[in-house]
């Protein structure tokens, strides 16, 4: 399957057919090529029509051979655009339901173009830390005006086609085509069959009247809303390039600077993780045509915070939820959040009236386990202590009906434990949600050592359904997030007995990238959260060490924003962080008592001991068969704990620092003898990919 050659009378259609989205792969090319080679000898073709075969005119470049000899094997896709260009008849295309990257590049090649309604056009290159690389930036300005393209292709995000065809002056779409399109498409062929000069989009002029001024004001626009990403601020320079240059030179500018962005670290972090979100969905030992059990209702146990937001999610994929509470007023309470969550998008304009009310009706609640017990699967989101979890999941083993999947939103606790207390672990499934549930996108799916293949392959279908990105992990406390963050937790402690203050600590790791410091992420999420699985992780072992502030902290009843202190003071009904007089005594104080001198940190040794922890632990965690993969602890970071995402996730961090270097700093981390010497020798993982000059993403 490539690209399939068809007469229509005396109209050639070409057809791209490359599943599932028409990417412009080597094979594809060749044979769109030849085809434009055959109706150009074929003295009874008037015109050529090109389109795409399924649900696409053509998403772009092949994801299967991107960054591969491949994807520049010639035809590449310039020199397709070069032999539409050339044409000496009048080429068509026909474009439908996605028209992104090298596939809109390619229809700008084309002499003229129809579109069917409601097409998704974009030029999404931006994403990939990348520019349009086959004259994106020179042709779609000449085609929309230089304001419109410079929009869609800062942004990369999709514009409908009829939208598009209204812009004033417009060239890109010739036509709209309702009904059949193909019809349609070779109906207009034939009637521009004659006309000459064949229009070229090269030959049209890109023009603003003030471009110094707006190429100026846009260039500030995007270093401000994109100072990480070099990629936006390139975007306008093309596009500048394209009124300013003749179109050969732009041609020449646009693809030096694409060619430049591939090697940028920003670009390769986020290829990166465009690979690894879609690579977090394959399991090596379940296939993906594994049968899925079918989920039409759901139970939710527990109304709070978890509970509500998990709810909303299913809501929001039309599934009906049945939430159960031990009280009406906890329900109600829960109710009413939801409602509050709804109307506020409501009111923002995110959210359509009728829409809410649609997702308000599928909710219904209960205080009996009755009330769920034909659910298809439950989801359970009370409190993270074994004893509590025991009675709801030797309730529901009595209630639910055989077949339903019973999840546990347990962020630290033994699965296989939980599920023992069932007759049928097979059926029981880890679906750790990160709150605000109805917000965060990461979804851990913890598989238990007798969870069924196709109880996980359903999860991380319905994970799909609900837009998460779903990574599987196997158990043990804390999982994959929570394992890594308790190293990374435990390193920001020592750093204050050593001499840094909170607020060090959080300014040096959110200038390295991360959304949130430890210390403003702690209290966040509660302080006294922290405190109790150190509690219960001192009681199991002994040879775990802590610095000791966190706890004086949490003695003091000082838990975060919700109780208005913690490592921070905050105002009355504000969220910002003040810096606590009395903190900082308190980690003074406990420093002298441990006979530790202060000393002056720098940030790069706070972002090393931070980040590298999370490395080190995360190649235990590898070791272990925890994550089968290294993208998998890079989703999980960057969708679930604020890495930033132009450094694409802790192990992708290693790789581009390069892993020799990694173990050299885990080494003087090592030296240090107010640390944890015993933690910071490298992983056996890591210590043989250094050795061996590897990666852990190869």
């Amino acid at each position: 399957m490539g690209a399939s050659y068809q007469l229509r009378g005396d109209v050639a259609v070409i057809t791209l057919d490359n599943p599932p989205v028409n990417g412009l792969g080597f094979d594809t090319r060749r044979e769109f090529s030849a085809g434009v080679d055959r109706a150009l000898a074929d003295p009874a073709v008037v015109a050529l029509v090109v389109t795409g075969a399924g649900k696409a005119f053509s998403g772009g470049a092949d994801i299967k051979e991107f960054g591969s000899p491949k994807a520049l094997a010639e035809p590449n896709l310039l020199s397709l655009i070069r032999q539409l260009d050339d044409s000496t008849k009048p080429v068509v295309a026909a474009v439908h339901s996605v028209c992104m990257g090298g596939g809109l590049e390619l229809s700008l090649g084309c002499h003229y173009r129809v579109a069917a309604p409601g097409t998704n056009v974009a030029l999404p290159e931006v994403k990939l830390g990348l520019i349009p690389g086959a004259g994106g930036t020179q042709r779609l300005p000449r085609v929309l005006g230089v304001e419109t393209a410079l929009n869609m292709i800062v942004k990369g995000d999709p514009v409908k086609s009829e939208q598009l065809a209204q812009v004033p002056g417009q060239k890109l779409f010739d036509r709209i085509i309702e009904g059949d399109l193909l019809e349609g498409a070779v109906a207009f062929a034939r009637s521009v069959a004659a006309q000459r000069p064949l229009p070229r989009v090269r030959d049209l002029k890109a023009t603003h009247p003030n471009p110094d001024a707006y190429f100026e004001f846009a260039r500030n626009t995007v270093k401000a809303m994109a100072k990480n990403f070099p990629a936006p601020a390139k975007c306008v320079d093309a596009v500048e390039a394209s009124v300013k240059r003749r179109f050969d030179d732009g041609m020449v500018y646009e693809r030096e600077t694409f060619l430049a962005l591939m090697l940028t670290p920003e670009c390769k972090a986020l290829r990166h993780a465009f690979f690894a979100e879609r690579a977090a969905s394959k399991i090596p030992d379940v296939p993906e045509d594994t049968p899925v059990r079918k989920i039409a209702k759901l139970g939710v146990i527990g109304a709070g915070t978890m509970g509500g937001g998990i709810t909303m999610n299913f809501l929001n994929a039309g599934i009906p939820v049945t939430m159960l509470e031990m009280k009406q007023e906890a329900l109600d309470r829960g109710v009413a959040t939801i409602r509050k969550n709804y109307e506020a998008q409501v009111k923002k304009g995110k959210l359509k009236q009728e829409k809410y009310e649609e997702r308000m009706a599928l909710l219904s609640t209960t205080l009996d386990y009755n009330g769920i017990a034909d659910a298809d699967m439950v989801i359970e989101a009370v409190f993270e202590e074994m004893g509590v979890k025991e009675k709801v999941f030797r309730t529901l083993d009595e209630v639910m009906k055989p077949g339903a999947i019973l999840a546990s939103n347990t962020s630290t606790l033994d699965l296989d434990k939980i599920a023992s207390f069932t007759k049928r672990p097979q059926d029981v499934i880890g679906t750790h949600f990160f709150s605000p549930a109805n917000v965060m996108k990461l979804l851990e799916v913890v598989r238990g050592a007798k969870t069924a293949k196709d109880v996980l392959a359903t999860v991380m279908a319905l994970g799909k359904k609900i837009k998460k990105t779903a990574v599987v992990s196997g158990v043990c406390d804390g999982f994959i997030g929570n394992r890594m963050i308790e190293q990374y937790s435990r390193q920001a402690g020592f750093l204050l007995d050593e001499g840094c203050t909170p607020q060090q600590v959080d300014k040096a790791i959110e200038k390295f990238g991360f959304a949130m410091g430890p210390f403003r992420m702690g209290d966040l999420a509660g302080n006294d959260i922290g405190w109790a699985i150190r509690k219960r992780r001192k009681s199991e072992r002994a040879d775990m060490r802590y610095s000791e502030t966190a706890d004086r902290l949490c003695e003091l009843g000082r838990f975060g924003q919700k109780t208005g202190a913690g490592w921070y003071d905050y105002a009355a009904g504000k969220r910002d962080a003040i810096p606590s007089a009395l903190v900082v005594e308190m980690i003074e104080k406990h420093r002298e008592a441990l006979g530790i001198a202060p000393r002056k940190i720098s940030d790069e040794e706070i972002v090393g001991r931070l980040v590298y922890s999370l490395v080190n632990e995360g190649a235990r965690i590898l070791e272990d068969g925890i994550a089968s993969k290294a993208s998998d602890i890079d989703m999980v970071y960057l969708t679930g704990y604020g890495f930033p995402l132009w450094r694409g996730g802790p192990m992708c961090y290693a790789d581009t620092q390069g892993l020799f270097n990694v173990v050299q700093a885990m080494k003087r981390f090592a030296a240090n003898p107010h640390d944890d010497a015993a933690f910071w020798q490298p992983a056996p993982l890591l210590a043989k990919l250094a050795a061996e000059s590897k990666t852990f993403n190869p």
